[in-house]
Parts: structure tokens; C-alpha cells; sequence
């Protein structure tokens, strides 16, 4: 027998025209750099964006193009969010984080016919101009025209007012019926373990993700909650989060690039947020902030944490002084990007304290749509015992197949499962939880730095015989790079003199918080370098 359902592609222009028609009112803040507060409502946006899809295409923007960002989370960029793939091209949000070479690569690899810049972001784009020119056509500053900066830019690269191009355009346009299985937008991952890579994720895949995250024991986001997305908008899609608000008519409430607690706690308090969302060391910054000055956050309940091991501190610092509610996630780039979400079952209920915050640890249960197993060497499926320990793959819908320019399939194992490169333990409720990570990658404060790169740069010093970069436990950014190094025979090693290596090569960030100098590396019988010895005995270098 046939189906007899109606055939709706699931489409994110579907989300915002859902939000403008049932939840007109709900507000949309966002605050600018100089700290004025915008507001506006999901009826407005998506009569902007109806705008803006006009304006991108007077600008030569057709199906599958891709429009750039390099921006904060704000009005302007929600904007962007909606009408580049509500109009069939694609949004590229850009991590303006990385280093200029990298910000050039991805742009270059992905093609982007079009940037929209915040102005902050000016001397950036001069930099990497040049080397984007073959594929940029149009720099777009997100922007009034009295803001506009001055920017040389090569023949045939436009600079352009965001304000002005909305005003000009016509806000009648009717959202096309695409296909579900169209690519709507494109995430590139850190470049952890060489060149960053592209994930493109289709309407299908983000609508079903914002399903899921709404899900009571995800976030529950409802028509009277006032949600803050810390996490970056060009960090894989704010975690959905600007999806998920519109899908339930929640009020969105954007920060700016003001993240300090000083800061988050003026907002957070002013725009009444009921649930925030960003990597700990924001979190860790609030608390200090809160506690320095005896501030409380009046309406608050939950703060979701992702991005990196939420530290123990956190979860009862915020539940016991102020009765906010952490909640841990996991995900990754490839996974749209939430893949569990650490929420307790019936067996759960009468744990104490402790208890409670050792489960609190864990990334939580898989949500609806994914499957999750831990596998050993061999590739056998090892027990959901909260003790055995494999490597962690995962599928479902909103799980890439491949990164931007390979195969269809190429990253996914015969059965369909995806490596996540991350070595976990499932106990028997399905609560994971990881304990290592399959590739030598740092996490500071929820961004990756790749050992590979400074490792690289480190023996590229004349007094340099070999070098290894593991991470050490760090109190505020949770992991910081230490650099372990061999001097060349016949030399001494300058530790400052090492680290000069990076200026200007790697963000400033990612350089090494110590140099330790020995006299030789531990090597495997086939000469690879142990670098399980080296994380043991640096671990607590920076703490003790």
C-alpha cells in the first residue's frame, strides 16, 4: 500500500516561516561591539531574510553557491543563516580564529562567490585578499554605511554595505520548494591533523538535528524560554541552537563578541535567558565573575557545556551556590554537531551529591535518530560496562558520509559507522563517556590545536633535533599545549627562542605554554614516537 501522507521537504526556511507565522512577537536581541542592544522579532527576521535572499541574488548568487561569514552572533548573521539556504545556496560559516592561511584555504577550497564581514574583521580580509581573489567576488560588510571601514581590495572584488543592500531590495520573495536532500550549509573542522576539512550539511539533516535537541531531555527549548547561544554561530551552526529557537518559537538572544562574565552576566540578567550554551572556560569565567562581586542570575536554569570536559567545579559550583542546572553534550563537526546529551534515567534518581556530579562528568546518552558503539582494535563491539574503553564511531541522519570534495561514503567504515577519533566508555544506562582521544589534538577552552602543526614548526629550529607536543591539564583553558624538545648535537636550546618559531605562523593562542628540554624522546621498536609515556609524565606540568 502507498503512503498517503502529504510530501513536505523538510526545509530551514520551513523553521523560519514556522516562527513568523506562530511566533511573531518572540524576540530576537543581539548586541553590537560598541554594546547597543538590537532588537527585533522572528515575524521581522524572516521578512529580512525574504530581503536578503533579493539582495544575494542581485548580486549573482544562484543554487549551491556559497555565501561566506565571517562574523559574531548577531541580527545580521541570523539573517544570513536563514536566507543563503532558504533561497538554495549554501551558508559557510568561517572560524575567524584560525590562522589567515587557513581562513584563505577554506574560502578558496569552498568556493565562496560572496563574504560577509563584520568590520572588526576589516584587516583580516585586506590580508588574505590576494589569495581568495579567484573565487570572491563581493566582500559584504555586516554593517551600517557610516560604519563602513576602508579597504583596498584587489580588481574585481566589490565592497559592499550590508544596510544598503537591504534597503534597496524588495522584501517579496517566496521561499523555493527545494528538495530536503539539498546542501544548505558548510562547516570546515579545525585542521587538528593537517588542512581543515568540509562537512556539508543538507535541510534534511539540520531540520531532523533541530528536532532532536528539542527533545525534553535535550534542551526542551519552549515558547517561553529566552535562549543565549555563547557558542559561536561560526562554530558548526551555534550547535543548531539558532534552528532549534525558531522551530519552537523561543526568544534568541545573541551576544556579540562580549563574552567575558562581566558581560554575559549584564545580558544574561537584562534579556531574562532561561538557558545558555557554550565550551566551560566561558562558564569558568562567569562563576569567577559572579563570585567576585556577589552577583546571582535571576532567571537562568540551565547552562548546557560542551566543547570540552566540563570540570567538576562547574557543575557544582552553579548547582549548589546557585541553583543552575550544567548539563554536558557531545559532538563533533561531522555530527551537525550533537551526537549525546547528559540527561538522567529512572536509575539515576537517588544518587547523592557526588554521585550526581560523577554522572554529570559523562557526555551523556545518544539522541533519537543515532546509533553509538565502542569497538576495539579488531573492530569487535566491546560491552556497555562503564569499564571497557574502544574507539567510538557513530551513525544517523545527521552524520556526514564525507568531507567537502571526496567520495560519498569515504568516511564511513563497510557498515556505514563513522570514527570519531575519540576513545570512549559506555556504561549499562548508555551513558558515554571520553576518556582519550584516538589522535594527539589538544583542547583549549573548547578549540583544537594540532600537535602535528607545532611539532612541525618546532623542528624547523636550527637547535632542533626533535620536538612532541602533548596536552597538560590546564585550571582555566582546560588543555594547553607543552612543547618537549631534543637539541641538536653540539647546540643548546633558548626555550624563547623555540617559540619565535610560531609568530605569525600559527595563531597566537596555540603556542606551547612551556618548553621542556631532554635529552631524548621514548620511541616504539619501529621508531614512532610513545607519545602515551609523554602525556603520563607532562600531564600535570603546568599545575603542579
Amino acid at each position: 500500500m502507498q503512503s498517503l501522507m502529504q510530501p513536505h521537504p523538510l526545509l530551514i526556511s520551513s523553521l523560519l516561516k514556522h516562527a513568523a507565522r506562530h511566533h511573531a512577537d518572540a524576540e530576537v536581541v543581539s548586541r553590537s561591539d560598541d554594546g547597543a542592544v538590537h532588537r527585533t522579532t522572528w515575524g521581522a527576521t524572516e521578512g529580512r531574510a525574504r530581503r536578503l535572499a533579493n539582495a544575494l541574488a542581485g548580486l549573482g548568487v544562484g543554487a549551491g553557491d556559497r555565501v561566506g561569514t565571517l562574523a559574531w552572533n548577531d541580527h545580521r548573521h541570523l539573517e544570513i543563516y536563514y536566507a543563503a539556504p532558504g533561497m538554495g545556496a549554501i551558508c559557510h560559516t568561517i572560524n575567524p580564529r584560525l590562522h589567515p592561511d587557513d581562513i584563505a584555504y577554506i574560502i578558496t577550497h569552498a568556493g565562496d562567490v560572496v563574504l560577509c564581514v563584520d568590520p572588526g574583521f576589516a584587516g583580516l580580509i585586506e590580508t588574505i585578499a590576494p589569495a581568495i581573489a579567484a573565487t570572491v567576488r563581493a566582500v559584504v560588510m555586516l554593517a551600517a554605511p557610516a560604519q563602513m571601514p576602508a579597504l583596498a581590495l584587489p580588481p574585481g572584488m566589490a565592497l559592499l554595505c550590508y544596510d544598503t543592500l537591504m534597503a534597496a531590495a524588495a522584501e517579496e520573495f517566496t521561499w523555493p520548494a527545494l528538495s530536503e536532500a539539498t546542501a544548505s550549509s558548510l562547516c570546515y573542522t579545525s585542521g587538528t591533523t593537517g588542512r581543515p576539512k568540509g562537512v556539508v550539511y543538507s535541510h534534511r539533516s539540520t531540520v531532523l538535528h533541530g528536532y532532536a535537541i528539542n527533545m525534553a531531555d535535550v534542551l526542551g527549548l519552549r515558547a517561553i524560554d529566552r535562549v543565549l547561544p555563547v557558542v559561536p554561530m561560526f562554530h558548526v551552526n551555534a550547535w543548531g541552537i539558532p534552528y532549534a529557537a525558531a522551530m519552537a518559537g523561543s526568544g534568541l538572544v545573541l551576544p556579540g563578541r562580549h563574552l567575558d562574565g562581566a558581560s554575559l552576566h549584564a545580558l544574561m540578567n537584562a534579556e531574562r535567558v532561561t538557558l545558555a550554551a557554550g565550551v566551560p572556560t566561558v562558564w569558568m569565567g562567569l562563576l569567577a565573575h559572579l563570585r567576585a562581586t556577589g552577583g546571582r542570575l535571576d532567571t537562568v536554569k540551565i547552562i548546557m557545556t560542551g566543547g570540552s570536559a566540563c570540570p567538576p567545579l562547574l557543575i557544582e559550583a552553579f548547582g549548589n551556590e546557585y541553583g543552575i542546572a550544567v548539563e554536558h553534550g557531545w559532538g563533533m563537526t561531522e555530527m551537525s554537531p550533537v551526537g549525546t546529551y547528559n540527561k538522567p534515567k529512572p536509575a539515576h534518581l537517588g544518587l547523592d551529591p557526588a554521585g550526581r556530579t560523577r554522572l554529570g562528568l559523562k557526555q551523556g546518552r545518544i539522541l533519537c535518530g543515532l546509533d553509538m558503539k565502542i569497538v576495539d582494535g579488531t573492530g569487535a563491539e566491546l560491552p556497555w560496562d562503564g569499564i571497557a574503553f574502544g574507539d567510538l564511531k557513530v551513525r544517523g541522519p545527521w552524520v556526514t558520509t564525507a568531507y567537502a570534495g571526496e567520495p560519498q561514503g569515504s568516511a564511513l567504515d563497510a557498515e556505514g559507522w563513522f570514527a570519531t577519533g575519540d576513545v570512549a566508555t559506555i556504561d549499562p544506562q548508555g551513558m558515554m563517556e571520553i576518556t582519550d582521544r584516538s589522535k594527539d589534538v589538544i583542547k583549549s577552552g573548547g578549540e583544537w590545536i594540532s600537535s602535528i602543526t607545532l611539532e612541525n614548526l618546532a623542528v624547523s629550529h636550527p637547535d632542533v633535533a626533535e620536538a612532541a607536543v602533548v596536552a597538560a591539564v590546564h585550571p582555566k583553558w582546560d588543555e594547553r599545549p607543552v612543547l618537549i624538545v631534543v637539541a641538536r648535537p653540539g647546540r643548546q636550546i633558548d626555550p624563547d627562542s623555540v617559540l619565535a618559531v610560531y609568530a605569525d605562523k600559527v595563531p597566537r593562542w596555540w603556542v606551547p605554554d612551556a618548553v621542556v628540554v631532554l635529552d631524548g624522546l621514548p620511541h616504539t621498536a619501529t621508531g614512532k614516537l610513545q607519545k602515551t609515556v609523554l602525556r603520563e609524565q607532562f600531564r600535570g606540568h603546568l599545575v603542579l
